[in-house]
């Protein structure tokens, strides 16, 4: 289940890096580029600070083809989507669920703690975003005041959480999917955001 899932987190980010290129009128490379730093980039950071040896796509090239396949699709369909700016959001907000349990699941199976197993399931959610964001010279997702790392951050968690609770690995990996994208869509159909620091006047003194 977790592979296949895998194989869909990465196929609908690399979607929304290449219809990123696609706002940004990039060429074919540009897609390509973009398609796969926004599927493994997250991925790619988990492996490194797990000490897991050569990340997951050098054993596996599959997630490259992937990538690579996605945004060549992307980059023939996208001129005939009238709404690119919404279905990257959407596709995002699906990519952004999937990577959040994924991550914290493979670092609960290599031997991590709950908390270490959430932060690595929200980086694996957030950080190829983040790439794709700062490449195509947008503000980061992660830096406006979006609930996005908060989303990807509790669905981590409900998967750690069902893991403590002996829930079935399938029904928590679940689980966890569906909160950090109900999060996440409630957040985008409302326009929700987190309340932002607000600078207060000095003192007369």
């Amino acid at each position: 289940l977790l592979f296949w899932l895998d194989l869909v987190g990465v196929v609908v980010f690399a979607v929304s890096g290449a219809l990123e290129a696609a706002r940004k009128q990039l060429d074919i490379v540009g897609f390509l580029f973009v398609a796969a730093v926004t599927g493994i980039g997250g991925g790619t950071l988990r492996d490194l600070l797990l000490d897991r040896g050569p990340v997951f796509w050098v054993h596996q090239p599959v997630y490259l083809w992937l990538t690579s396949a996605a945004a060549i699709l992307t980059f023939f369909v996208a001129p005939h989507i009238a709404r690119r700016a919404v279905l990257l959001l959407w596709a995002d907000a699906v990519g952004m669920a999937v990577f959040a349990v994924i991550g914290a699941r493979t670092a609960l199976d290599f031997g991590a703690g709950p908390t270490v197993a959430v932060l690595m399931g929200t980086m694996t959610a957030t950080f190829g975003g983040l790439i794709r964001d700062v490449v195509c010279t947008e503000t980061p997702l992660l830096l406006k005041r979006e609930v996005y790392a908060t989303a990807a951050a509790a669905g981590a968690a409900t998967l750690v959480a069902g893991e403590a609770l002996g829930i079935a690995p399938a029904l928590a990996t679940l689980a966890g999917i569906a909160i950090a994208f109900a999060i996440r869509a409630v957040a985008l159909t409302y326009s929700l955001s987190l309340p932002i620091y607000r600078p207060r006047p000095a003192r007369p003194r």
